[in-house]
């Protein structure tokens, strides 16, 4: 049986490649299996084919053709590809002057860093540097203070007046706001102001609104609240509006981040802050805190920052509001930085905040009024400048007002 298969299987092979197993020339390559090669119909013989002979493969030597010099390769000019810019945030809808609302028991979840614990307290009270040295208030009588006349509130041109650490009277839209009113000359736990309020409280015109950034002493003033209409619009983080219902104002309209109210043709809109909130010893963040954008009819936008350190939020609220013609960013109360670096933006920080933002104008302000940390009390105002200038802005895009001073938001 393994003969037979294996020589059927060199038959098989011999019939596809014309070699048989030692018999010479298959049929079907001209050699005859032992006939006349007519096979068998009298024709003439076949000449036998002859082996293939071996051919020379050798190369000849071949002449090599002259190397022609490549073409230039033409330069294609082509345009870069344009990212498709992010189509912008739709504004809120407003939400109802006045409205009644539950929020949740805390905001705590709304921090972007912890608070301090105890240890950061000791260290505190070890230091001791929560006020200058006696070096460092040498300045006070060197303070910026130059009150002036209110300008004319006009549609056209909205106009801001610095009363004094985060107190402005902002004319927009046809109306007078203020922005966390302080005219105390003391507030709890902290010296006497080193500087006037800018503008007498008799010399403001009527108040339309009020806005109020958190209910931090030096920003929420009970005494100077009281000298309001009870019927002023008031516009206050969430969570703070029990507070002034229970003082008897009856138009208080609460707003979360990214939250909108209009009034008079005037838009109020709520954006965060890195910041907190606490008013007694078991409050902490039961209200919110933040920043307010203003908006008139004509599109006119200033930011008032509040309160705040450095963060992510800058970049955000720019890019939701692009076209913000004056920002109002704090640049003092933050030394020792290890302490105060998280809620308060120092003067570089403010200039980088600024740049975030993709505002047109800065106008500095929360120093000079109340002794709150440990910097010279004229260091904000000169760091605040350099920072600027090495940043390469236009000098005149820096609103560093004296106390008291006031300049109109003009279209140039």
């Amino acid at each position: 049986m393994t003969d037979q298969t294996d020589q059927t299987d060199q038959t098989d092979h011999a019939d596809q490649t014309g070699w048989t197993n030692g018999t010479g020339w298959t049929n079907g390559t001209g050699w005859t299996d032992g006939t006349d090669g007519t096979g068998g119909r009298g024709e003439h013989p076949r000449q036998p084919m002859q082996p293939p002979q071996t051919l020379d493969l050798v190369p000849a030597a071949v002449t090599p053709e002259p190397e022609l010099e490549p073409e230039p390769e033409l330069e294609l000019e082509l345009e870069p590809e344009l990212e498709p810019e992010p189509e912008p945030e739709p504004e809120p809808e407003p939400r109802p002057l006045g409205e009644l609302r539950r929020w949740p028991r805390s905001f705590a979840d709304r921090l972007t860093a912890p608070l301090p614990g105890v240890r950061a307290m000791a260290r505190l009270a070890r230091e001791g540097a929560i006020r200058p040295s006696p070096e460092g208030l040498r300045a006070i009588p060197d303070l910026p203070f130059a009150p002036g006349p209110l300008p004319a509130a006009t549609l056209d041109a909205p106009a801001v007046t610095w009363a004094g650490h985060a107190s402005w009277i902002v004319r927009i839209g046809g109306l007078t706001v203020l922005t966390d009113p302080v005219w105390s000359r003391r507030i709890l736990g902290i010296p006497p102001r080193i500087t006037p309020v800018g503008v007498c409280w008799e010399d403001l015109p009527p108040i339309d609104a009020v806005v109020i950034s958190h209910n931090h002493y030096d920003h929420l003033d009970a005494p100077t609240l009281k000298r309001l209409p009870r019927d002023t619009a008031l516009f206050v983080p969430a969570g703070l509006g029990r507070w002034f219902r229970r003082r008897r104002f009856h138009r208080v309209t609460e707003l979360d981040w990214w939250e909108a109210a209009e009034y008079q043709g005037v838009r109020f809109d709520f954006v965060p802050a890195h910041h907190w909130s606490r008013r007694g010893l078991t409050d902490t963040c039961r209200s919110l805190w933040g920043g307010w954008i203003l908006r008139d009819q004509r599109r006119h936008t200033l930011y008032f920052a509040g309160d705040t350190g450095y963060g992510h939020w800058f970049k955000e609220i720019g890019r939701r509001y692009a076209g913000i013609d004056l920002a109002l960013l704090p640049i003092g109360a933050y030394a020792p930085r290890w302490w105060l670096r998280d809620v308060h933006a120092d003067p570089e920080e403010a200039v980088q905040a600024f740049s975030d933002l993709g505002a047109r104008r800065m106008a500095p302000m929360h120093w000079a009024a109340f002794v709150l940390s440990a910097e010279p009390v004229l260091e904000p105002l000169t760091r605040v400048r350099a920072a600027w200038e090495r940043a390469g802005h236009p000098r005149e895009n820096l609103w560093d007002l004296p106390v008291g001073a006031s300049r109109i938001l003009t279209e140039t």
